[in-house]
């Protein structure tokens, strides 16, 4: 079964990855589309630079894409579907907090569950 523990690694990796706000709120920002860092940061109300080093640990693990244009960077989510994923893990966190957070939880899946430009919905 070496390939079951080859797969788990990988899957743990990305959720490691993924377990950090900041990170999901780019990738839920990105569903939309290309941006530049600017852009995000603004969106996000996040310094530039934290946008930046968050998007060059995506880029390394290959779920956004870099385009360069003049001096300013456009990143785009490469997996767009890793977006709809966020938006479909958003039940697990309703069984755990249902009672306390239910309105932020429902004003979360409403906002990340319009779809994006390349969205097969």
């Amino acid at each position: 079964m070496p390939s079951r523990l080859i797969v788990s690694r990988e899957l743990a990796d990305l959720f490691r990855l993924l377990a950090h706000a900041d990170r999901l709120r780019l990738i839920e920002e990105l569903r939309a589309g290309e941006k530049d860092v600017t852009s995000l940061a603004h969106a996000l109300d996040l310094p530039a630079t934290r946008v930046s080093q968050h998007l060059t640990l995506l880029r390394a693990h290959r779920l956004v894409e870099e385009r360069r244009d003049g001096r300013s960077h456009f990143y785009r989510l490469i997996p767009v579907h890793l977006a709809e994923w966020i938006v479909d893990a958003l039940p697990f966190v309703d069984i755990r907090q249902r009672l306390e957070d239910a309105e932020h939880i429902d004003a979360a899946r409403a906002l990340w569950s319009v779809p994006g430009p390349d969205s097969s919905h």
